[in-house]
């Protein structure tokens, strides 16, 4: 093992690479391609086995960040088969997404960085329901899910505009509400979501292929749960609004159909469904995992379950790069987390500033980065931090998230620059932006959530 003190630009690459490792294992075009099996007389997909005689059509529908790969691999898995020619489909994705493929039709529906619905997503949302109820019991119907999923899959209930609904989440999500609360609150409000897709489909079998972007990956929240039959009803969304203080800020509309819906059932769902996570944040950690041993480092600590506060969990997160240092002197270390943190934007105040979680995640480890160093603590290392989205995006930025090391730091502290400030109005993207702390990729083409990566190597003195 090379025990020889490293730059902290060399710490920054391996951190890249091992993040780029985590993405690459989630590859939304290979992880779908490799997924169906076909032999001269059927398909097994999503564990279900229908024989090739019996099919009529494959109806492809989807939604997400990963749709375009997605529907790319499912053409490159049945393009040597009969099945081929009976594919078309429709898939509703970022605009940076949009790519020419043969059978499936692939929709932009909103901006890079905007992860909202749109009028686009409600036409694209409308071509699914179409299709989907176009579905004979001779007919293969694929749903092709992804992060993302939710907000370009969309289309409100008769009386709730689309506006109405974009307010119903911004409320949440300014709440800090996490993602299970939001799915469940927003499907209340769908004609797609908790099953509502589901229950519009007559195929023989609704099969849906997904990338999972929640912790657990569970089939009811991801996309919020399109072909997952709801278990919810309208008063636990609305006791979710009562008990965050929202209710009295909702849009008459909203306040009426909750008023009307309290006690509706579920939608009853008669098509044979069928579900199976192609790619997820564990599998990620897992080849992020052998990135870092293959560059060297002992993986001292990894876990996916990454949540609450971004900032409490980014300052966590160092605190426990530091104790790591301090336990495993004169070890080249790694340590992963996964999962999505929150960043509840209205502690900003009525000016909140420009990032995503990943940004403040990271801007938190530089907080008490700070603070380690004024005070000394802790084995001297070399060390780097990394957080970004899978996806490519974080927040309303241009980047993924952020990078972290005593470079970077040394520049904010030269700068005169009150990362506590900055915490405060949650504009992480303006300090980072300024000392080259930003992390930028690109869109990715998947999503399973966020990486976070840590390393750090002994300087010479632990190393004489």
């Amino acid at each position: 093992m090379n025990e020889q003190p490293e730059h902290s630009s060399q710490l920054r690459d391996d951190a890249r690479q091992i993040w780029q490792a985590a993405v690459a294992a989630a590859d939304s075009r290979s992880a779908v391609s490799h997924h169906p099996r076909i032999d001269s007389h059927s398909l097994q997909i999503a564990g279900q086995t229908l024989p090739l005689a019996g099919i009529d059509r494959v109806i492809v529908v989807g939604a997400g960040k990963a749709g375009a790969g997605m529907a790319a691999g499912l053409e490159d898995a049945l393009r040597d088969s009969p099945l081929f020619e009976k594919l078309s489909g429709w898939v509703n994705v970022p605009d940076n997404c949009l790519r020419p493929l043969q059978k499936i039709h692939l929709h932009g529906g909103r901006p890079a960085g905007v992860n909202e619905p749109t009028e686009q997503v409600l036409d694209g949302t409308d071509r699914i329901l179409q299709l989907v109820s176009s579905c004979t019991p001779r007919d293969l119907c694929v749903m092709l899910l992804s992060g993302g999923g939710s907000a370009l899959l969309c289309r409100p209930v008769p009386g709730i505009s689309l506006a109405d609904k974009l307010t119903v989440t911004r409320l949440l999500s300014r709440s800090g509400a996490p993602i299970h609360e939001l799915n469940l609150v927003r499907t209340q409000l769908s004609l797609v979501k908790g099953g509502r897709l589901a229950a519009a489909c007559r195929a023989q079998l609704l099969a849906t292929l997904a990338i999972s972007d929640v912790i657990g990956d569970p089939p009811q929240v991801i996309g919020s749960g399109p072909t997952v039959p709801m278990e919810s009803r309208p008063a636990e969304a609305l006791a979710i609004l009562r008990r965050r203080g929202l209710y009295e800020h909702l849009p008459p509309g909203v306040m009426k159909f909750f008023s009307e819906a309290v006690d509706r059932p579920p939608e009853s769902v008669c098509v044979p469904l069928a579900w199976q996570a192609v790619a997820s944040n564990a599998v990620s950690l897992r080849a992020a995992a052998a990135c870092a041993e293959r560059l060297g480092y002992d993986v001292v600590d990894i876990h996916s379950d990454l949540q609450g506060a971004a900032a409490e969990a980014g300052a966590a997160f160092y605190q426990q790069l530091q104790l790591r240092q301090q336990q495993d002197a004169g070890r080249r270390i790694c340590l992963l987390a996964g999962g999505e943190t929150t960043v509840n934007v209205a502690t900003a105040g009525t000016e909140p500033g420009l990032g995503g979680r990943n940004q403040e995640f990271v801007l938190a480890a530089a907080e008490a980065a700070e603070l380690a160093h004024r005070t000394q603590t802790g084995p001297a290392h070399n060390w780097a931090l990394l957080s970004g989205g899978t996806d490519g995006e974080d927040g309303p930025t241009d980047a993924a998230g952020g990078i972290l090391d005593d470079a970077v730091l040394a520049r904010i502290q030269k700068a005169g620059l009150d990362i506590a400030a900055y915490l405060r109005r949650h504009d992480s993207w303006t300090l980072l932006q300024a000392v080259g702390g930003l992390l930028r990729t690109g869109a990715t083409h998947t999503n399973v959530m966020d990486i976070a990566v840590a390393l750090a190597v002994p300087t010479k003195r632990h190393n004489p």
